[in-house]
C-alpha cells in the first residue's frame, strides 16, 4: 500500500472488510472478511502501473459477491468480469487503488 488511509477506504468502506488486530501500526495494516485476511505493508515508492501484486480469494458465493460489488458501483477489472474459466472456476477480478489484482473465484 502506498497510503494507509486510501487502502482502508477501499477495503473497509467499499469492499466490507474490517480492520484486524489490536495494534495500529503506521506501516502495516491487516484486514479481514469472513475467513480471509489480507495484510499490507507501506511502500510509498510503489508505482501502481508497475505493480504485479496479486491475491486469489476462493469463495462459495461468487455471484452474490459480484452482484453486491456491482450494486456498490465497485469497478470490476475491464478484462475480468464474472465468467467461467477453462480451469473450472467462475471468477472475476478487481484492481485496488495500488493496482493489486484481486481475483475472486468459486469452483464449479
Amino acid at each position: 500500500m502506498r497510503n494507509k488511509a486510501t487502502t482502508i477506504e477501499y477495503y473497509v468502506n467499499r469492499l466490507g472488510f474490517t480492520i484486524f488486530g489490536e495494534g495500529d501500526y503506521e506501516d502495516y495494516l491487516m484486514v479481514e472478511k469472513d475467513d480471509v485476511q489480507v495484510h499490507f505493508f507501506r511502500f510509498e515508492e510503489l508505482n501502481p502501473k508497475e505493480n504485479y501484486g496479486q491475491v486469489y480469494i476462493r469463495t462459495n458465493n461468487i455471484e452474490a459477491i459480484y452482484q453486491s460489488f456491482l450494486d456498490k458501483k465497485i469497478a470490476i477489472h475491464p478484462n475480468a468480469p464474472l465468467q467461467i474459466k477453462p480451469w473450472g472456476q467462475k471468477e472475476f477480478s478487481l484492481l485496488d487503488p495500488d493496482h493489486n489484482l484481486l481475483t475472486l473465484g468459486e469452483s464449479i
